[in-house]
């Protein structure tokens, strides 16, 4: 039986029961609290019929009862899949379906808690829950965004989890049992889960829980709980600068920032060190590998255009078309061998193939490197648009967009944005005789997708640009060379 990541959350909390844990907004669990919850939970879990092998679906934001079914679950031998509450009807459903969990759990359905901290109490009979230290299946399943509109659930293992943990805290993060985390990030995704939860607990630091991210909220956060270290996405960095509360914080302790999830431009992270006199420690990693790459706690080099080198323990190389490694200097596709890499995609082995060969995951990201092996991402093989740190595939907008009735054609790119990293950006002709405006296109797409995969800007072509073989031109739609 292998090791479950959540024992060595445990082992670490049996050192020291009495430290605090996680602290929000009106209330508190020490690390022996947090974790006789969890075996409450468990067998409350249990006695609903939860066990070994089965998926449990948590509906529950960044809140003291989501840290709670998570390690409940592992306790269980479930496989955990936290679920982002901003995903629409469709999309959720989609997920569910995809899932097939044995429960889908709110935060008022968590046994175990304290009182106090707004969800139920129960315990009773039923299946035996598993020791702490047995992982009878995989740890987490995470869903990102399908190319062709079906979510894809990253299956990830308990050793995946450790390996990821342990650079988060250690080489990456630099944690220390003194350090106090901010967790504003979704704890939904694996940036938020990683760098703002699972990392902080495994180090035996303190995480402050704020339940939905505002500049005055985590300024606030920051100087009630003497935060030292900020993981966020460059949306929540750039609306900090720009709010006026920032005039007047205390950001004294802050002593890290971390950015992932999407790209977090140069100047931004300098701006941000000018104002506040704290780094941001760049990276790149997604929801299949976690964080390959990236710059470390006490390594103080920075170099503009790279995103880091690879953490200790992983390895890459660039590739050509036909998998071969290009010559240094080279712009090749990148591709990424690491101990935190997924096991695959859930139900769906021929998409596994397609990234997952002898070990190493084609990410689709067009690289290079550096003398000094850092790694510069240049451009994407494949049609993912990065937006404030969620994944947005233009096929699945486009088959929306393509469902209206006016629509004949339709492309969407994605387009830089200073905040957001980059924004859906939709392109359409019209069937003949067809009339419809932008807004009610825009209108069509908020039924029936998740806000973030909305395109904010709509144009409407006489016809898309192609190519003698009829593909559309999606270079010319971005503004690329003509």
């Amino acid at each position: 039986m292998r090791t479950s990541f959540g024992a060595l959350l445990e082992a670490r909390a049996c050192r020291a029961p009495g430290a605090p844990a996680l602290v929000w907004e009106g209330g508190a669990l020490a690390a022996g609290e947090l974790h006789r919850a969890a075996r409450a939970c468990a067998e409350a879990l249990a006695a609903r019929g939860v066990g070994p092998g089965d998926r449990l679906a948590l509906a529950i934001g960044n809140r003291p009862a989501l840290a709670v079914a998570l390690l409940a679950g592992w306790r269980l031998g479930a496989t955990v899949a936290p679920l982002d509450l901003l995903l629409g009807s469709h999309d959720r459903a989609a997920i569910l379906a995809d899932l097939a969990p044995r429960l889908v759990l709110a935060e008022r359905d968590v046994p175990g808690l304290p009182a106090g901290t707004g969800a139920a109490t129960e315990a009773g009979p039923g299946r035996a829950a598993l020791r702490a230290e047995d992982a009878a299946g995989p740890a987490l399943v995470l869903y990102t965004s399908g190319s062709t509109g079906r979510p894809k659930g990253a299956v990830l293992s308990h050793a995946a989890l450790e390996f990821a943990n342990r650079s988060w805290a250690g080489p990456v993060m630099g944690l220390r049992p003194d350090d106090v985390v901010l967790a504003a990030l979704p704890l939904a995704h694996a940036l938020g889960l990683n760098g703002a939860l699972l990392a902080p607990l495994l180090a035996g630091a303190r995480v402050v829980l704020v339940d939905r991210f505002s500049p005055e909220a985590a300024l606030d956060a920051i100087r009630r709980h003497r935060v030292t270290v900020f993981p966020g996405v460059a949306t929540m960095f750039h609306r900090i600068l720009d709010s006026p509360a920032l005039a007047a914080a205390d950001l004294a302790s802050l002593r890290l920032c971390v950015s992932g999830a999407a790209p977090l431009a140069w100047d931004l992270a300098a701006a941000w060190r000018a104002r506040t006199g704290v780094r941001i420690l760049r990276g790149y990693g997604m929801t299949e590998l976690f964080r390959p790459i990236s710059y470390l706690a006490d390594d103080p080099t920075e170099i503009r255009e790279a995103v880091g080198r690879p953490v200790p323990g992983v390895a890459l190389r660039l590739v050509d078309e036909d998998g071969r490694e290009v010559a240094p200097g080279e712009v090749g596709e990148l591709w990424i061998r690491t101990p935190a890499a997924m096991d695959g995609y859930l139900g769906a082995p021929a998409e596994t193939r397609e990234v997952l060969q002898d070990g190493w995951f084609a990410t689709g990201d067009l690289a290079r490197l550096t003398p000094e092996g850092f790694v510069v991402i240049v451009g994407r093989k494949r049609e993912r648009i990065l937006r404030g740190g969620y994944s947005v595939f233009p096929a699945e907008v486009e088959a929306v967009l393509l469902a209206h009735p006016a629509v004949a054609e339709a492309a969407v790119v994605g387009v830089p944005h200073a905040e957001l990293g980059e924004e859906v950006a939709a392109f359409v002709a019209f069937r003949p005789e067809a009339t419809c405006g932008a807004a009610e296109l825009v209108a069509h797409c908020r039924e029936r997708l998740a806000g973030f995969k909305c395109p904010r800007q709509v144009t409407i072509l006489p016809a898309l640009p192609r190519s003698a073989a009829g593909k559309i031109l999606k270079a010319r739609l971005a503004g690329g060379p003509r």
